[in-house]
């Protein structure tokens, strides 16, 4: 079953640091975490644990718990924690019409695309996967994180 811990870990690889990017939407940033998403919070002095705490109730979603392949229950939160829940399921439910599954894209990640993704190989899903999140960030068309994104997409 997919595991917040476990994956928090692989998306803390991605997210860390403090930033303050004038090209960056989200403004001020640590650990991903941004000052324009979270108005509540000091992102100046933000802790890794604090950011953990704020990941688990934002991102991590109950039905991630439900994933049985951890590398899929990993990627769907690191593309959530990315480009937001919506896109992030729109890109799952691609990558399930790419393995062959009918599935309304809707970006709702309810009952019909959880047996979906416990149903299909882990492997070629994630495949698909990484593939529709390369293709929802060309799409943004941001050169300067292009590389990034991609690297991130392809993990």
């Amino acid at each position: 079953m997919a595991s917040f811990d476990l994956a928090i870990r692989r998306t803390l690889e991605w997210e860390g640091g403090y930033t303050n990017d004038p090209d960056d939407p989200g403004g001020e940033t640590r650990w991903g975490i941004s000052a324009r998403a979270n108005p509540d919070v000091d992102v100046a002095d933000l802790t890794e644990e604090q950011a953990i705490d704020i990941y688990r109730t934002k991102y991590w979603l109950d039905v991630y718990d439900d994933i049985i392949a951890e590398c899929i229950g990993a990627k769907v939160f690191d593309l959530a924690v990315n480009m937001g829940h919506g896109p992030a399921h729109v890109c799952l439910q691609r990558a399930l019409r790419a393995v062959g599954i009918q599935i309304k894209e809707d970006g709702v990640f309810g009952k019909i695309t959880l047996k979906a993704v416990n149903k299909v190989s882990p492997s070629c899903l994630l495949a698909a996967m990484r593939s529709e999140a390369a293709g929802h960030y060309r799409m943004i068309g941001k050169k300067k994180y292009m590389r990034g994104w991609l690297n991130r997409a392809y993990s």
